[in-house]
């Protein structure tokens, strides 16, 4: 296999459709509706910010009017993304549905579940998330164990999945569950995806504890929880090609570095103010910039190949690795960097601390949160004919 980044630019439309998006951000943060320095919202906070977001036409930007969609560009779509990443907009409530559950509901689910649950994505109404790794095998999905058995009218589900961000404010889970044993000649039989309602009797979502004391990741239990056969997404024992598809959308977009953006900010604004800046931090500065740069053309090219039909897998893979390794080490860089400011009484050093204690504290879930960067590196190696 050989590797392609096409080269691409972002059209003109889409700039201006750029200062459109930052102009309705200004105007939400000068309203209060959140604070870019200090993210922090509640649930209805999450939820009016995604009701005025879907009001503008940027949730199913991409997705076929029929469900409710505006049929624009993924290019179209990646400039709102990104601008909303480093405006550290809370898009809790809308993201995974917009980014990868809404297409593959259009790709593979029931026309009745599309004309059901797609246009309430649209309005901003649900959120969902990602049922995918599992206690003691991770990101190796070929190793998933929480079983599906079939019973009049559906399945129940009994087992775990694990690291699921936001499952205990979900309103549906796009979930990879066990419904034959795998072969010999083919480890990617017999998995399933199916649609789960989170407020099905028999799920339970335990909290997984982070350092910086919010909820995020969850482990949640399936105890004999019925699912309707409507929900099913796809093919019995064939939902690998299905959830590598969907990898696709979640590894390569910009959120995939913009994490810890604020830290590199917070830089550039200390630097801004200083008259005299050691050289060594303008050089670092400087460095940090132009890999991000790079990143950011990567990340475009996939989504230009995901706009023409392409499923760039190894290319997304790639961006997600490097980009996810590259935001968490960027908190300690500027910390590291910021230790050659030379006037000491012009440098608000408690500013720069307190917003670099959060970034932090979010670094470590990046290498995990969408595949570990080991399972990455394999699927890069074996894309590559290495292994």
């Amino acid at each position: 296999m050989t590797l392609q980044f096409d080269p691409l630019r972002l059209p003109a439309h889409c700039q201006e459709l750029r200062r459109e998006v930052r102009d309705f951000l200004a105007g939400e943060i000068k309203a209060g509706a959140f604070d870019p320095k200090s993210p922090k919202t509640s649930a209805a906070q999450r939820r009016d910010f995604a009701k005025k977001v879907a009001a503008r036409g940027w949730i199913g930007m991409t997705w076929p009017k029929i469900y409710g969609g505006q049929e624009r560009s993924f290019l179209e779509r990646y400039v709102v993304t990104e601008e909303m990443r480093v405006a550290n907009a809370p898009v809790q409530q809308f993201f995974v549905a917009d980014r990868q559950s809404g297409p593959t509901l259009i790709r593979y689910a029931s026309e009745a579940i599309k004309r059901d649950v797609l246009p309430r994505i649209v309005r901003g109404e649900l959120c969902f998330c990602i049922g995918m790794s599992e206690p003691n095998s991770g990101s190796d999905l070929f190793a998933a164990k929480t079983k599906a058995t079939p019973v009049a009218g559906g399945w129940l589900l009994n087992g775990a999945k694990i690291w699921t961000s936001n499952a205990h404010v979900a309103d549906y889970m796009i979930g990879l569950f066990r419904t034959s044993p795998s072969t010999k000649e083919n480890r990617r039989h017999g998995l399933t995806s199916l649609l789960v309602d989170m407020k099905t009797p028999g799920i339970t979502c335990n909290p997984i504890g982070q350092i910086g004391g919010t909820r995020d990741f969850n482990e949640v239990v399936f105890q004999d929880a019925f699912i309707p056969e409507s929900h099913l997404i796809g093919e019995i024992d064939g939902a690998w090609k299905q959830a590598t598809s969907e990898l696709a959308y979640e590894r390569s977009g910009p959120e995939r570095f913009l994490e810890t953006f604020d830290a590199l900010q917070a830089l550039a604004d200390v630097v801004d103010e200083t008259a005299a800046a050691d050289a060594r931090l303008s050089v670092g500065l400087g460095r940090l910039v132009s890999q991000l740069h790079t990143l950011r053309r990567m990340s475009i090219s996939v989504a230009g190949m995901l706009a023409v039909g392409k499923e760039p897998m190894v290319e997304a893979a790639i961006v997600k690795d490097v980009g996810t390794v590259w935001e968490q080490a960027m908190p300690h860089r500027v910390r590291d960097l910021a230790t050659f400011l030379q006037d000491e009484e012009k440098f608000p050093i408690q500013v720069l601390q307190q917003r670099l204690r959060r970034q932090i504290h979010v670094a470590p879930k990046l290498t995990i949160q969408g595949g570990t960067t080991e399972v990455l590196r394999g699927i890069i190696a074996r894309g590559l004919g290495l292994r």
